[in-house]
């Protein structure tokens, strides 16, 4: 174990169950005694949303690298390494570094007074401010206007993707309650860029917020328009429009998602080329998110999803690979099997809702080291809503267990969701080969 990750589980055994969603005087207190680091960032991309922040901070960096520029990015979780939260001009940030900058911080607090995502806020502004680059792209944690990232006074740019009701324990239990929060992070005198809302209300929020604030939101739909093309898509803009490749990630959304990066990278001056946002897309990398994992005789997608909103996307996508079986297949299609596995936070009945109809057979796991809900639990509750469920041990006798079932001349498709920490179980154990 590094000596990074010794210091963060210190500060993460008292923070299992209560966060901190608060900017509190503590955290400011650690800030300033580091020099307040945060003030001498490069501009920043502050990005919030319910769901897809992090795809568009991974098309925002991947544009920009194409661009020629360097770029600090700062995100959360992650998936294997505690790195992956923290990119330094381009490159993860390293063991030695990670810890230096933590002892000295562990030193100037404690476990007492700051939670550990609070630690990890500084660590990266710390070492943002002691490394040159162009761009900073900062990824709230949870909601906005009390999340330890946003203490940036002057964004260059505030960005919100698409919002739905997902930690309502911390944000609210209504839509408008929730983008209330998520719009804490625009700033007087930045843009903020919104992707089209699919409630009303909560774009209604966001207009409010914006309104009160004196300042101009962007909107999809009004400020920009995607269409997407049997080979790619074209992206257009009172300025612009480009006809571009399919993204480098899977999925519809993924459109939605490039489209909302390259609307947001129109505050620079000169814009960034369409040959680069044609490099940028094809480039792009974000791991567990309907990610492709090897296999010698099963098609096996790796996904994060575990709110009703990711339940929706999830639900397009398998749309389009029955409709794709059946052109193949002369009207049949692969039996889907789901590799569900949640933490006690989520509902499971809500993600899973939208893509019911469509599973053979859901397999339910514990995820280890964190606080599922247990997988008895959890295929009772998949049972409920007249889905099939047994339980496995693991992932891997999951999928041992649908390899014996599937004795179909088409094979299965196996989807594992449920949980970016299940999503790093498996990338963790099992690899990029299963």
């Amino acid at each position: 174990m590094t000596k990074a990750q010794q210091i963060i589980d210190k500060y993460k055994s008292l923070h299992r169950v209560v966060i901190n969603l608060s900017i509190r005087p503590e955290y400011y207190e650690l800030l300033e005694s580091l020099g307040n680091p945060q003030e001498s960032l490069p501009p920043t991309f502050h990005v919030a949303g319910t769901n897809g922040k992090g795809s568009v901070c991974a098309f925002l960096r991947a544009i920009l690298e194409a661009s020629g520029y360097k770029v600090h990015v700062y995100t959360s979780p992650h998936l294997v390494n505690l790195n992956e939260r923290i990119r330094i001009a381009g490159k993860l940030i390293t063991d030695e570094y990670f810890g230096q900058i933590l002892e000295d911080i562990d030193s100037k607090t404690s476990p007492e007074k700051l939670s550990y995502f609070e630690i990890l806020t500084a660590a990266a502004f710390k070492a943002f401010s002691e490394n040159k680059a162009d761009f900073v792209i900062l990824e709230t944690g949870l909601g906005g206007r009390l999340d330890a990232t946003n203490v940036i006074k002057n964004p260059l740019a505030t960005i919100i993707n698409r919002l739905s009701l997902d930690h309502r324990d911390f944000l609210g239990e209504t839509i408008d309650k929730i983008a209330a929060e998520k719009a804490g992070i625009m700033k007087k005198n930045s843009k903020c860029f919104s992707a089209n809302q699919p409630d009303a209300l909560a774009m209604k929020t966001l207009e409010e917020c914006a309104e009160k604030l004196g300042i101009a939101l962007e909107r999809e739909g009004k400020n920009w328009k995607y269409k997407i093309l049997s080979d790619g898509f074209e992206y257009r803009d009172e300025k612009n429009t480009f006809k571009l490749p399919k993204p480098g990630l899977n999925g519809k959304h993924q459109y939605q998602n490039a489209s909302l990066a390259i609307r947001a990278l129109s505050v620079l001056k000169p814009s960034v080329t369409e040959a680069a946002v044609r490099e940028g897309l094809k480039n792009v990398e974000w791991r567990g998110r309907l990610e492709k994992l090897e296999h010698k005789n099963l098609e096996i997608w790796l996904d994060g999803g575990h709110n009703d909103s990711a339940g929706e996307v999830l639900a397009e996508q398998i749309k389009e690979w029955f409709s794709e079986d059946e052109k193949k297949y002369v009207g049949k299609h692969k039996e889907l099997y789901v590799i569900l596995g949640m933490i006690t936070t989520k509902k499971p009945a809500e993600f899973i809702g939208p893509f019911a109809e469509y599973i053979k057979e859901a397999i339910t796991v514990d995820i280890p080291e964190h606080t599922s809900i247990s997988k008895e639990e959890l295929a009772e509750q998949l049972k409920g809503i007249k889905i099939k469920a047994n339980t496995a041990n693991s992932v891997e006798a999951a999928i041992r267990d649908i390899e014996k079932k599937n004795t179909g001349t088409l094979g299965a498709r196996i989807l594992i969701c449920g949980s970016l920490y299940l999503a790093g179980t498996v990338l963790s154990e099992l690899g990029c080969c299963v």
